[in-house]
């Protein structure tokens, strides 16, 4: 029966009888501490509050004698394979297969999704594995493999030492002892089940800690056991019948998770006996990664914690601390600084509300002074108001001195170089007022917040640095103002303890090596729920975790911060008016209709001055304001200027009163071929329309290089255009630079691909610029067509050819001409033979990749231009 089966898995060494001995002694005291004592206690303030709720070995003294694993998975066979997880899923949209891509995306690890049932993917590259891990969402998909791709996959794990980790689904129709085929391991389904532990002289286990039981039932009903007859297989994990307890009497463990050590074919793997409900799962999967992928896929067993206590003396009366709730801050912190070293919490004050509460509160005030130097502190707002509503430098820079001024006055550190601001608040999306008035007041260094890049989903949460000030991701405890008792906490106190337990506070600090937590004054008084929150949640990870926890400074934990993901330190705009939230904190100066509806993106000298003439014409468009160092370009995408914020960008948008301008563009040619570019614009403007022109791009290179000498670069004035186009590798740097930006944004096709990456192609308009200069009339009204701009603007009546100039200018209302300026349009002796040749050869894949994606894009007619450039059966 179920209850009943003797496993014949792996003969146990005499390590491991020890380490099973250890397990069930510590079983055995963890069953009596469970039944015999309450881990509750709970009455009305001020007599008591809530103990932490967390009894395990793994807390105590006890806990540091049994086998705390943490093995160094790490073997010479990691140098041959890629740090990527290949995962297989049923479909695209299937529940579990989402769920390991966001415990991968948490944990920040690569990974590949493909629909099992298809073709393999290319495995393999320069003699290396592209993947460290193969993952299936469903077991039978696994099973279900035609030879050819088995053969195939089991060809790459065995020539790369690579595993294989397997989910049972749940099943329709209850199995007992089925044989898993092509396996020696048979399976029992549809199980419920109880009280789960662990394998503690498993080598797989690193990041999760043997020697507890998770007592009670399992989530869901549908449960995979495992029992085998082959030496192969170790048990992993494993619980107890839920199920038919009449004949599960003696409680004997049942397999959930079993480790295949390959000795039966060559091949490891991990078969997990139900998905990532169960929260052990998601730790297990992780040290499976680990394992299998031989150190590889291994996260940092190390975490640095911040535990911010904000409003420190805000509160309404009847909510704040009183002497007895100071008190049990200190205890509680004495405690936590044996399980963390270097932890004090770090408390953030508005001096503006001291001395505001009842008698026993303002004594509370008075015993945190007392004892200012127990704690780390930071500057808040002297008002506690929210920064972004000052568009007074002068009065935000008078609010934070009555703050400093407060602290100095009662010896308040104020050297931290840490701040935070009332609700997120100019941090993200970016007040630059607070900024300036920090960096002025406070030399704040740090700052944190949840915005960035949006609240939710918080796997997603990352850091940036803004002039000079690191700001550093934010997580979330599950405490807010309100939450003051246990009985206003969503759900009560088993939503709060399903929390701690191996649920979202829990495995936050399981996935983030930096987390730094804001809870506020009122959670610490009455019930003391932040004191209850934090110390349980540490001692359960003690109990299942081997992380070392620590804390530091909050300067020191954002420099480890930027070490660790250093891609971070350049921002990403966002759009504010794309999130409610932001709609929120930002300031009331801006607006939604100052960000540009399309961009001329490029690239240079193929006709972009022009475009942006004609479309200034137009009485329902307008383009940004001129820039002092870029004229009308206001190149924010693509170099330094990005740095200058967001804020910097919409200036040059201003607000006009009375007017009727209904589509607002930019244009900055250097643009197009920008790597970041489009990732930035998408960030901001997601919905924005793309214009781009394309010439011939050897013509673009040449008159590129005539532009530069005009412009008088003394490369351009040294060397000839063949020179600089045929420049080799070992040519001057100087020369070569000048060759890339020559011939680079030549490469059409290439970037076309990256802006189509993060747009759809229905957001894109290719211009063909020898048409914009014949005919600029039909261009023009194709344009509107593709902007959607009503009415259409007649411009047979406003564009007239001009012979002298050999282009179109604007007719004036004296029905003179205005044409572009002197340096537009110039004359210059035609491009060399010898160059044009070289360049068609350069061109040539470039160019065939263009035609294929202008079929791929719809375009029916192929430009003239791109013709010549290739040969005609090129083109067919």
């Amino acid at each position: 029966m179920h209850g009943k089966l003797r496993l014949p898995f792996r003969p146990p060494s005499v390590k491991r009888c020890v380490a099973a001995l250890s397990l069930l002694c510590c079983a055995s005291m963890l069953y009596c501490a469970r039944h015999l004592s309450s881990p509750w206690a709970a009455f009305s303030r001020p007599d008591t509050h809530l103990e932490p709720a967390v009894h395990c070995a793994g807390a105590s003294e006890l806990g540091r004698l049994l086998p705390a694993a943490a093995h160094d998975h790490r073997s010479d066979a990691r140098l041959r394979i890629d740090p990527k997880v290949l995962v297989f899923v049923e479909t695209t949209y299937s529940r579990l297969g989402k769920e390991i891509a966001e415990l991968l995306v948490h944990n920040r690890i690569k990974y590949k999704v493909e629909v099992a049932g298809r073709s393999l993917p290319v495995l393999t590259y320069l003699d290396k594995g592209r993947y460290g891990v193969i993952v299936f969402e469903n077991i039978n998909k696994y099973l279900e493999m035609d030879k050819w791709n088995r053969d195939l996959l089991y060809k790459y794990c065995r020539e790369y030492s690579v595993g294989i980790i397997a989910f049972t689904p749940s099943r329709e129709l209850t199995v007992e002892n089925e044989k898993l085929r092509g396996f020696p391991l048979y399976i029992s389904n549809n199980l419920k089940l109880k009280d789960a532990g662990l394998n503690a002289a498993s080598t797989i286990l690193r990041l999760t800690r043997a020697g507890e039981t998770a007592w009670g039932p399992l989530p869901g009903n549908d449960w995979t056991i495992f029992h085998a007859n082959h030496s192969t297989y170790e048990t992993l994990a494993w619980a107890v019948n839920n199920t038919y307890p009449h004949e599960d009497k003696l409680g004997l463990p049942l397999t959930t998770v079993v480790q295949d050590h390959g000795t039966y074919d060559g091949i490891q793997r991990v078969f997990f006996g139900s998905g990532l409900k169960f929260w052990l799962h998601r730790l297990l999967f992780l040290d499976c990664l680990s394992y299998l992928s031989h150190g590889q896929l291994s996260l940092s067993l190390d975490r640095l914690i911040l535990i911010d206590i904000d409003d420190i003396f805000v509160g309404e009366r009847g909510t704040r601390l009183w002497r007895e709730d100071v008190v049990a801050i200190l205890e509680t912190q004495e405690r936590m600084q044996k399980m963390i070293p270097g932890f004090k919490f770090n408390l953030g004050f508005s001096g503006k509300y001291f001395h505001h509460g009842t008698p026993e509160e303002n004594a509370g005030d008075d015993m945190i002074l007392e004892n200012v130097h127990k704690f780390s502190w930071f500057s808040h707002m002297w008002n506690h108001q929210q920064p972004h509503l000052y568009e007074n430098q002068t009065l935000l820079e008078i609010e934070m001195t009555l703050n400093r001024n407060f602290a100095r006055a009662h010896n308040i550190p104020v050297d931290s170089g840490y701040s935070v601001a009332p609700h997120h608040s100019g941090v993200y999306p970016v007040h630059e007022p607070l900024y300036t008035a920090w960096k002025r007041i406070w030399n704040i260094k740090v700052t944190s917040t949840e915005e960035y890049p949006h609240l939710r989903p918080a796997r997603l949460r990352r850091g940036f640095i803004h002039r000079n000030i690191m700001v550093i991701p934010r997580q979330t405890c599950g405490l807010f103002t309100h939450t003051i008792f246990i009985k206003s906490f969503p759900g009560g106190r088993a939503k709060l303890d399903e929390s701690i337990q191996g649920g979202e506070l829990f495995q936050t600090i399981v996935y983030n090596p930096i987390n730094v937590f804001m809870s506020h004054m009122s959670n610490y008084g009455n019930d003391q729920l932040g004191l209850y929150t934090f110390e349980s949640v540490i001692k359960f990870l003690r109990c299942w975790t081997n992380l070392n926890i620590t804390s530091a400074p909050p300067t020191t934990i954002a420099e480890k911060y930027f070490r660790l993901y250093p891609e971070e330190k350049d921002p990403i705009w966002g759009n504010p008016c794309l999130d409610q939230r932001h709609m929120k904190i930002w300031s009331h100066n801006k607006s939604c209709e100052q960000l540009p509806r399309f961009l001329v993106i490029g690239p240079q000298k193929t006709g972009t001055t022009a475009l942006y003439t004609f479309l200034a014409m137009h009485p329902n468009i307008s383009s940004n304001v001129p820039s002092i160092e870029t004229f009308e370009e206001i190149q924010f995408f693509n170099g330094h200027n990005y740095y200058k914020g967001l804020d910097w960008y919409m200036d040059f948008f201003p607000l006009l009163k009375d007017s009727t301008t209904q589509y607002l563009f930019e244009k900055s040619a250097t643009y197009f071929d920008g790597e970041l570019v489009p990732k930035r614009v998408q960030a901001l403007l997601p919905h924005a329309k793309l214009v781009t022109i394309l010439i011939s791009p050897a013509k673009r290179a040449y008159s590129w290089y005539q532009h530069t000498k005009v412009h008088r670069d003394p490369v351009a004035l040294n060397y000839s255009f063949y020179d600089i186009i045929s420049a080799n590798d070992s040519a001057p740097k100087n020369l070569r630079d000048l060759r890339n930006r020559c011939l680079n944004p030549g490469k059409y096709a290439q970037h076309l691909e990256r802006w189509l990456t993060y747009f759809p192609m229905q957001q894109l308009q290719i211009i063909d610029g020898d048409q914009l200069r014949s005919d600029p009339i039909g261009v023009m009204t194709g344009l509107q067509k593709f902007l959607n701009i009503t009415p259409i603007y007649d411009y047979s009546q406003h564009l007239r050819y001009d012979p002298r100039k050999g282009f179109f200018c604007q007719v004036l209302k004296n029905d003179n001409t205005k044409c572009l300026g002197r340096n537009k349009g110039r004359g210059y002796k035609p491009m060399d033979e010898k160059s044009y040749k070289l360049l068609k050869r350069f061109y040539q894949s470039h160019n065939t990749a263009l035609v294929k994606l202008f079929k791929r894009l719809g375009y029916r007619m192929i430009p003239q231009w791109l013709k010549d450039d290739l040969s005609d059966s090129m083109i067919s």
